[in-house]
């Protein structure tokens, strides 16, 4: 089975490392403590941030995933991953510096308790950094289902539609708006350190339209950070342990 036949129930871990994934690294970098930190990957995929961050900034890098054949895959760059469920994770309170959630959180089945195991297992002082979907962005990135068929790809629009509908057609996968992202938090002792909406890499519209693609690309990260951020392909929300 390949990692497109499981896109519907888990989604595409990232396969390959282009600009987009190295920008996402910075922002991580920018945002949280790597170096010479104690780092958890909260849903490992094939272990491409992970690797990356261990090569780079830290060996100190453990990571886990509920898929069997992905994390063995991940323990070929990070030995130290795991199969594990995002509501259960198997490590000490206040153990890591920094947690790394990677378009993970929306294909859990109980976000708000993977949440609340993140927050135990950082240290005070220690930040979360999680990319998720944003419910504003113009297409749903995660297929849809159309009676009983999975479809695989980018769909306009679904995610506009009320919850009854929209999750009618996307029951497989979430998508957050801002204040229901932030509210997974309540009751955790967390604030908040930054909270904004984020373009894509769009490595394969570059690819496609060369020049074109790039001014598209780079238009969209120049209003990174205005109101126009508001349809954004994800949130990168940083949360900090307070206690």
């Amino acid at each position: 089975m390949t990692h497109y036949d499981r896109a519907a129930e888990r989604g595409v871990p990232s396969l390959v490392w282009r600009a987009g994934q190295e920008r996402r690294l910075h922002m991580i970098a920018q945002w949280t403590r790597l170096q010479d930190a104690k780092v958890l990957i909260a849903g490992v995929g094939i272990g491409t941030y992970a690797a990356q961050i261990r090569h780079r900034y830290t060996p100190d890098v453990e990571a886990f995933d509920i898929e069997a054949e992905r994390v063995a895959e991940a323990r070929v760059e990070t030995p130290h991953s795991l199969i594990a469920a995002a509501e259960a994770l198997p490590y000490l309170d206040n153990y890591f510096d920094t947690i790394l959630s990677h378009e993970v959180l929306e294909h859990v089945l109980d976000d708000r308790k993977s949440i609340q195991e993140m927050v135990r297992v950082l240290k005070p002082g220690g930040r979360v950094i999680i990319f998720v979907p944003n419910r504003w962005y113009p297409f749903e990135t995660h297929g849809h289902y159309w009676k009983g068929e999975y479809h695989f790809g980018n769909t306009p629009l679904i995610n506009y539609l009320p919850d009854v509908l929209r999750n009618r057609l996307a029951p497989h996968v979430r998508a957050y708006t801002a204040h229901g992202l932030r509210g997974l938090f309540d009751g955790c002792p967390v604030k908040v350190v930054n909270h904004q909406r984020i373009y894509g890499g769009y490595d394969n519209i570059i690819a496609r339209l060369g020049t074109t693609g790039r001014v598209i690309r780079d238009t969209l990260y120049h209003i990174e950070g205005t109101p126009l951020d508001l349809f954004g392909l994800s949130h990168l929300l940083i949360m900090e342990k307070t206690t």
